[in-house]
């Protein structure tokens, strides 16, 4: 118990990085599945080809093996970039925190775009039909009816990925993102209690999973109010 007490700060810092990067993949997970949905089902083939191209990439990549390739290829990418305007620079490269954000959101995104897309498909045409019926133009019906329910109709399986874009934020540690994993393996250099520290980063993950959890549960409350008030 001493030895958690004593990196309790560095722990609680790791914590509030999580949660930042967290917030921050989300963000752009929830671009990436918007955008993948509406070109799946448009009606452009280069675009479905290149949403179809996306899912499977980022789909059949192992995450920590995308984790790498997204890290190192933008500093291979960039360093030549600025080699051609300046051969005296020697290496640049994207922050950690940011390479690691993207990597994972494109993960996850994928599969929120087929999550996205089955909702999307879930709605009723009648009611897009009516709507168009009553001179809504093709943005209004999107904004004001389309995109409020897919997201109630994913809502179940959204909620899964926020979990595992949770858990994926662990694997930012091998590219040098300090958070709670990160965090664990510094206190197990010096105090030589990989069990005691790795056990705490479980628990704090556990915690943060129930906080989404917890959430999820109370949106989709809301989201489904009417049905229950229809009982």
């Amino acid at each position: 118990m001493q030895e958690i007490i004593n990196w309790s700060d560095e722990f609680l810092a790791g914590a509030m990085v999580i949660i930042q990067l967290f917030f921050v993949s989300l963000l752009m997970v929830i671009v990436w599945g918007l955008l993948g949905a509406t070109a799946k089902l448009s009606n452009s083939r280069i675009a479905r080809g290149i949403a179809n191209g996306f899912t499977v990439l980022c789909r059949g990549i192992p995450e920590f093996l995308l984790l790498l390739i997204v890290y190192f290829g933008s500093a291979v990418t960039l360093t030549n970039i600025a080699r051609s305007w300046d051969p005296e620079i020697r290496f640049m490269d994207i922050p950690p925190f940011w390479a690691g954000a993207f990597a994972i959101s494109l993960v996850i995104g994928a599969y929120a775009t087929e999550t996205f897309r089955g909702a999307f498909l879930g709605i009723d045409k009648g009611l897009v039909e009516a709507a168009k019926a009553l001179g809504l133009t093709r943005f209004q019906v999107f904004w004001r009816l389309r995109l409020p329910m897919m997201w109630r109709l994913a809502l179940p399986g959204f909620g899964n990925h926020l979990l595992s874009l949770l858990k994926d934020t662990a694997l930012v540690s091998v590219i040098g993102v300090q958070g709670i994993l990160f965090t664990a393996q510094q206190a197990t250099t010096v105090n030589h209690k990989p069990f005691t520290m790795y056990l705490t980063v479980a628990f704090i993950f556990l915690a943060l999973s129930t906080v989404i959890v917890v959430t999820m549960k109370c949106i989709e409350k809301y989201a489904y109010r009417h049905l229950e008030a229809a009982r």
